[in-house]
């Protein structure tokens, strides 16, 4: 196969475009920019993306699929009050509207029409950052060559929430205003609003420290799963098992933490070995079994007592 030869590219991510192909000749332009979805190989030419994303990768767009989500039933639980029949009818439509999100978001990327996607590998942090990397020869041009090296873990998150967002937009007010008449008017907006001010922040989070989720994620959801239910059994004064029995939202409470625990497990393990990583599915409990074993000890009870009357 005959190439045009060239001077090599500078830059970690700059790379040369293929312009003419004819047999097994090839003809690349300048050293610059990879269009979007592709990526320079080792010899500094442009490559498509052409890739299935790995488990990792889909763990990972798992997880900033279920922030807004999350989020979502956090504030409609936090707004909804006790007495709000409307707290279920709106956790089933926030969950409706991130998976449609979610479809539409595979929908419309590349190839289009396909629950699939073609992307390119993370070989590094870096990759996450290209900006940061644009060559400068003489130290005074800059040769701009940021591009999306980790296509399309980046914008695809954008994407994802730009839908969530919208359908959010069409289909909440109408049904809070139709069902939530346990809620004053002042409060039945409020878990929208709190949408409107989480959205921009999940944005700049993904902007600014996408590349540092996509490694930190699983110790990430690991942390904030045992925290949360930690809190959330002490708050229920939860001491023994039959407490946890007593009502179901308890049940679905510690069920769903076990998810994100076996989550978490399976982003850290990434299955490679899937026979020996599995086993490790069985801790998935010990955070809630160590909690009943020693709650007599601390006496979650006796503590938020004492914090109530100001000791």
């Amino acid at each position: 196969m005959a190439v045009d030869i060239q001077p090599a590219c500078l830059g970690l991510y700059c790379g040369k475009t293929l312009l003419f192909k004819n047999g097994s000749t090839e003809i690349y332009g300048e050293c610059g920019v990879c269009p979007r979805g592709q990526r320079t190989n080792a010899q500094k030419y442009c490559q498509p993306c052409t890739e299935s994303p790995e488990l990792y990768d889909w763990l990972y767009l798992g997880f900033m699929a279920m922030l807004p989500l999350v989020l979502h039933w956090f504030f409609i639980e936090w707004y909804s009050g006790k007495k709000s029949s409307s707290a279920l009818f709106q956790h089933a439509t926030a969950l409706f509207e991130c998976s449609m999100a979610a479809i539409i978001t595979l929908l419309v990327s590349d190839p289009v029409g396909v629950l699939y996607i073609r992307s390119c590998r993370v070989l590094m942090l870096s990759d996450w950052y290209t900006m940061l990397y644009n060559p400068s020869p003489d130290y005074v041009t800059t040769v701009h060559c940021t591009h999306e090296a980790v296509y399309p873990l980046y914008t695809i998150v954008f994407i994802y929430y730009a839908f969530c967002l919208v359908l959010m937009m069409l289909l909440r007010p109408l049904l809070v205003k139709k069902i939530a008449c346990g809620l004053g008017k002042s409060d039945r907006f409020k878990s929208i609003y709190a949408a409107l001010y989480f959205f921009p922040i999940l944005t700049v989070l993904q902007a600014v420290g996408g590349g540092l989720l996509y490694y930190a994620f699983p110790y990430i959801i690991l942390v904030l799963s045992l925290f949360t239910l930690a809190v959330y059994m002490s708050a229920s004064e939860i001491e023994n098992c039959y407490d946890l029995l007593v009502r179901k939202k308890r049940l679905i409470v510690l069920f769903s933490h076990w998810l994100l625990h076996a989550y978490g497990i399976i982003s850290i393990s990434r299955v490679d070995k899937l026979e020996q990583d599995l086993p490790l599915l069985a801790l998935v409990p010990t955070p809630a079994l160590f909690y009943l074993f020693t709650s007599k000890f601390t006496e979650p009870s006796r503590i938020l007592s004492e914090g109530a009357n100001g000791h």
